[in-house]
């Protein structure tokens, strides 16, 4: 799996060819999740990690979450998301604990969707990864795609671009 680095400084304005280009904010795409959640009668739950709980937070701000936002799980240390989500004993900054988070929070809130995140916040590395790798999954029925991402920044920042990134991840699911 290739680790990506997402886009850091969004355009706003004009492209190239004179047209406007349409910039996402976490804001826009919780919006979105809910607009599209709501006329498709679906359900969207999360398992997060290194987020600590902001994940859930941001979709419960948008729109009419209760008909569509089945709830989250913060599975912080190993023996939650082992206890919690199914995830097995061993290291749990892998694609591997992502795509279990992912499935068991799908399954334990009985959603349509689910996503999950778990990585390094920073400041210092985890399990040999450095600080800013995340794993992010998204779960359907019809399966699981886990993502690697790699951001820079402090802890601060490496949460609010996973938030940003998985907002994108489950809106794309959607699409």
């Amino acid at each position: 799996m290739a680790r990506r680095a997402p886009s850091r400084n969004p355009c706003r304005g004009a492209g190239p060819w004179g047209h406007t280009a349409r910039v996402s904010t976490p804001a826009s795409d919780a919006e979105h999740l809910a607009r599209s959640a709501r006329e498709r009668g679906l359900t969207i739950a999360v398992a997060e990690s290194l987020t600590g709980g902001a994940l859930a937070q941001a979709l419960a701000a948008a729109p009419d979450a209760s008909a569509w936002f089945a709830g989250g799980v913060v599975a912080y240390t190993v023996r939650t998301k082992a206890r919690v989500l199914g995830v097995p004993e061993g290291p749990v900054v892998t694609a591997a604990t992502a795509r279990r988070m992912a499935e068991g929070v799908r399954g334990l809130l009985a959603a349509d969707l689910a996503a999950a995140v778990t990585g390094v916040g920073g400041p210092g590395e985890e399990e040999g990864h450095p600080p800013g790798t995340v794993f992010l999954a998204v779960a359907t029925a019809e399966g699981t795609r886990v993502t690697e991402l790699a951001f820079d920044g402090g802890p601060a920042s490496v949460v609010r671009q996973t938030v940003a990134a998985t907002l994108r991840a489950l809106r794309a699911a959607l699409d």
